[in-house]
């Protein structure tokens, strides 16, 4: 029988209802900085911290720059992780039906940390990507090959969940298959980027995941 994939999880958008949190502190700063980007929330979804500073925040004086970064840190740290629907539930059923998974976000450890407290995940994650262990954030492939590695797999072996266009884009470039979620997106701006579309991970059965991954 075919080996059944692993899932590996992005985090803010899919498993973690964020984003609409995001949008609010980084569009407040597109006007606070001035930097007149039509959408910006929009145009860095699922990039890291460190992308968005070297990209869009170069020119600007290092105590600008300094500022910005402990906005965001302390935004971060505080902000609410409401679960997105069914998707505390997906995962303990994927445990308990033995899939391994793997969650690579954007985000910090910190702040995965505080999520897993608050969700009582401890322990279900056999692989963490976050941004502290990486050089190159999404669309760069290079949190999914980790993952990959750190589990001792292909990554065609690897079933994605992901929301954003730079989130699925990493993903494809390291050979995974993709399941998007039009929870950032819709759906039609995402049926030809990925294998499936769904909603969100209410009423999934393992049967539709098994279905997904062989």
């Amino acid at each position: 029988m075919k080996q059944v994939k692993t899932a590996l999880f992005d985090f803010d958008g899919v498993i973690v209802d964020t984003e609409p949190i995001y949008d609010v502190f980084w569009n407040e700063a597109n006007i606070r900085y001035h930097m007149g980007i039509d959408n910006f929330a929009d145009v860095i979804k699922g990039t890291t911290l460190p992308d968005i500073v070297e990209k869009y925040f170069a020119d600007y004086p290092d105590d600008e720059v300094r500022k910005l970064i402990n906005e965001s840190t302390e935004y971060e740290s505080n902000m609410p992780l409401p679960a997105m629907p069914g998707s505390i539930e997906f995962l303990h059923l994927l445990k308990t039906n033995g899939i391994p998974m793997g969650l690579v976000t954007s985000s910090d450890m910190a702040k995965i940390e505080r999520a897993i407290s608050l969700h009582k995940l401890e322990g279900m994650f056999n692989t963490i990507v976050t941004s502290d262990r990486i050089t190159r954030g999404k669309p760069d492939p290079m949190c999914y090959l980790l993952a990959a590695s750190d589990l001792g797999l292909s990554p065609a072996d690897c079933l994605v969940f992901e929301d954003s266009f730079n989130g699925i884009r990493a993903a494809k470039a390291a050979n995974m298959r993709v399941i998007g979620l039009s929870t950032t997106n819709s759906a039609e701006t995402l049926k030809d980027m990925v294998h499936r579309v769904i909603p969100d991970f209410r009423h999934i059965t393992i049967q539709q995941y098994l279905e997904w991954a062989n």
